[in-house]
C-alpha cells in the first residue's frame, strides 16, 4: 500500500471548509464487547450494498468506540430525529462514556444499546475493518432494522444542527 503524505495545510483547512458545507444525518453508533459498551454520535457513516444489505461506519482510531468496535461483534446504527438535539450532544464526547447511556431510552439487543425512539436502527454483524489515515471504515452486513414513525432526521451542517 501506498504511504500516504501530509498535505499542504491549506488543502487541509480549505478541505475542512468544504466538508463542512455538506450536510449529513446524525447517528449515534453504538457497540459493546463484553462489560464494556460506548456510543458516539457520528455522522461518517452510509449505506454500501443492497446485495447483501450492509452500511460503513469511519471511526477515528483514537476513539474509546474504536477500541470496542475491533473487538465487537455487532454494531447499531441509530438514526436521530430532529428533537434528539440534546442527546447527539451527550454522545459527542464530552459526557463519561458511562453515563451516556442514562441519557435517551435504550434497550439491549444482540448485546448492543438501541436508542427506543430512534427514527431507525440497523444492527450490524461487523465483517471488515479497512484502517486508513487516521480512520477505520468499519463495514457491517445488516442483520435487523427496526422503523419508528418517518420524521424529520437530525441533521448537521457548518457545526450547527438543524
Amino acid at each position: 500500500m501506498e504511504t500516504l503524505s501530509r498535505p499542504h495545510p491549506q488543502v487541509r483547512d480549505s478541505f475542512r471548509a468544504a466538508m463542512r458545507q455538506i450536510a449529513s444525518t446524525v447517528t449515534i453508533v453504538t457497540a459493546a464487547d463484553g462489560d464494556r459498551h460506548h456510543g458516539m454520535t457520528m455522522t461518517a457513516v452510509g449505506s454500501l450494498s443492497m446485495d447483501p444489505p450492509s452500511m460503513f461506519i469511519c471511526t477515528n482510531q483514537s476513539t474509546f468506540l474504536h477500541d470496542i468496535i475491533q473487538s465487537a461483534q455487532n454494531f447499531c446504527v441509530n438514526v436521530l430525529r430532529r428533537d434528539h438535539v440534546a442527546l447527539s450532544t451527550v454522545f459527542s464526547g464530552r459526557t463519561p462514556p458511562e453515563e451516556k447511556f442514562k441519557v435517551g431510552e435504550w434497550i439491549v439487543e444482540n448485546g448492543v444499546h438501541m436508542l427506543s425512539d430512534a427514527q431507525a436502527n440497523v444492527l450490524c454483524k461487523k465483517v471488515a475493518a479497512v484502517p486508513f489515515g487516521t480512520h477505520t471504515i468499519f463495514i457491517g452486513t445488516v442483520i435487523d432494522v427496526r422503523l419508528n414513525e418517518d420524521g424529520a432526521p437530525l441533521l448537521y451542517r457548518n457545526a450547527s444542527y438543524f
